[in-house]
């Protein structure tokens, strides 16, 4: 059985203790992996602050920028065995997989051609001086990253952090570390300066907790629970440094009778299903205008019905769960909705020849859910789908923002005066109009409102996150 080591300063570093890695799929333990103590972050935190105070820091941006699209470049090489470790180590199906590895190359590529076209300003102010500003690098970067989309998030993450020329140190989730180790070798390939980036496995509460209060870190990016999520920004309070937080969401469709519904009802069914509904931007609620809510239900109900929930590796509509918490998790809200009464209208099926040790669930989707019910407050975090009936644009508008969450909506219609309306009006980092996900959306800002966060990833508003602007006054007469 293989036993990964953490990755600190350029070397792979053993571990005392190690914690196992579970295939979702079956239950079985197919590797281990380090876990990794405070002694370890402290170790990687400062390999990170010696790259730059070296070779590292002296690099220039477009240097960095092409060390990135290196990376990227060996991303695609090896995506089908990324994609297949991916997959094994979430649950996740082959074919998302795959769409994580690509999206993965995507982030470097994209980062590797921003990071030299970052610019600051010259600013017009009284005679006899010059002033601008520029951007500068926090320095040493804490990336917390979660179980259900590794390779994504790092990408999205510690993507534009290098591009500004920070040092990163990523603790990635102990459920899903081997896709963070399998970069960090390409990193090495790539020919990145010692300490550039360091990977450090481990508990949530030992190596995740050390790194968000290490004193020598100046930004944490961190994608979780509201829980953890609190935390993180009251440990990083301590050293007052800036935390992006990327919290999760109970992300609306709103579905008017004009829309297409065919179209819309597809989006929403592959909103829900994706990684076994463990997404944070899941289309959880569906808010359908009452004069379809049948025909619109029904075309759902179908839909579910198709659906089949397998093995990583039979590449099917929907993978497990990721572990045996998660599972009870999701079957605690199911229970509570039998226990309500509230009908379960639609629902999907466990495949026949599904290993008993998997973490599976069936894809359900429940109708006529009250706006205020826990199923359309909190966030499930698997592939249960709420319906909800609502009279009109008004009362959508309502429904939609009325939960602590703010992450994504869909607006499903024809009238693009209601969906330009909506748009405004809705408590979300994101938006979409007769469309969910934007193809994935590399280049678009991505974060949320409210419960679900601050600050943003992705495009170019990530770059400005993961730097600090300083003004520089030159008097000269």
């Amino acid at each position: 059985m293989q036993i990964y080591r953490n990755f600190i300063g350029g070397a792979w570093h053993k571990s005392t203790e190690t914690l196992q890695v579970i295939d979702p799929s079956d239950g079985t333990t197919v590797a281990r992996i380090a876990r990794g103590t405070v002694a370890d972050i402290s170790a990687a935190v400062a390999a990170a602050q010696s790259a730059l105070d070296g070779e590292w820091g002296l690099l220039s941006a477009a240097e960095r920028g092409r060390l990135l699209t290196r990376l990227s470049q060996l991303i695609r090489r090896d995506s089908e065995k990324l994609a297949r470790l991916e997959s094994q180590d979430v649950g996740k199906p082959l074919h998302q997989g795959r769409a994580d590895a690509s999206a993965c190359a995507r982030y470097f590529e994209f980062y590797g051609g921003a990071a030299d076209k970052v610019h600051g300003d010259t600013i017009p102010y009284e005679e006899g001086f010059t002033v601008f500003s520029q951007w500068e690098p926090h320095g040493v970067t804490g990336h917390i990253i979660p179980w259900n989309y590794p390779m994504q998030i790092i990408g999205r993450s510690v993507g534009p952090a290098l591009a500004m020329g920070n040092a990163c140190v990523v603790k990635p989730a102990e459920d899903a570390s081997l896709t963070a180790l399998a970069l960090a070798r390409l990193v090495e390939e790539a020919g990145f300066p010692a300490g550039a980036l360091n990977v450090v496995t481990g508990l949530g509460e030992e190596a995740g907790a050390a790194l968000t209060e290490h004193p020598g870190i100046g930004h944490v990016s961190f994608t979780g629970s509201p829980e953890v999520g609190t935390l993180v920004q009251q440990a990083a309070a301590i050293n007052r440094i800036p935390v992006t937080l990327e919290l999760g969401g109970k992300s609306p469709h709103l579905v008017f009778a004009d829309a297409d519904l065919d179209i819309a009802a597809a989006a929403v069914v592959s909103a829900i299903v994706q990684n076994c509904g463990q997404t944070c931007a899941a289309g959880s609620r569906v808010l359908i205008e009452d004069a379809v809510y049948g025909d619109f239900t029904a075309n759902l109900s179908a839909r579910f019905s198709t659906l089949q929930a397998g093995p990583s590796d039979r590449n099917l509509d929907l993978g497990p769960l990721i572990n045996a918490q998660q599972l009870a998790r999701v079957k605690k809200y199911i229970d509570i909705a039998e226990r309500d009464r509230l009908p379960i209208i639609g629902s999907g099926t466990i495949a026949p020849n599904a290993p008993e040790g998997g973490y599976y669930t069936k894809p359900i989707l429940i109708g006529d859910v009250p706006p205020d019910h826990v199923l359309a407050q909190e966030e499930v975090f698997g592939p249960v789908l709420v319906a909800i009936r609502v009279r009109d644009e008004a009362d959508a508008l309502r429904v939609a923002n009325g939960t602590p969450y703010g992450l994504v909506s869909g607006i499903w219609t024809k009238d693009i005066a209601r969906a330009m309306r909506l748009s405004r009006k809705l408590r979300s980092g994101q938006v979409l109009i007769n469309n969910y996900g934007a193809g994935g959306g590399i280049e678009l800002p991505f974060g949320g409102m409210k419960g679900s966060g601050h600050g943003r990833e992705k495009g170019f508003a990530a770059l400005y996150g993961f730097a600090s602007l300083k003004t520089v006054a030159v008097k000269h007469g």
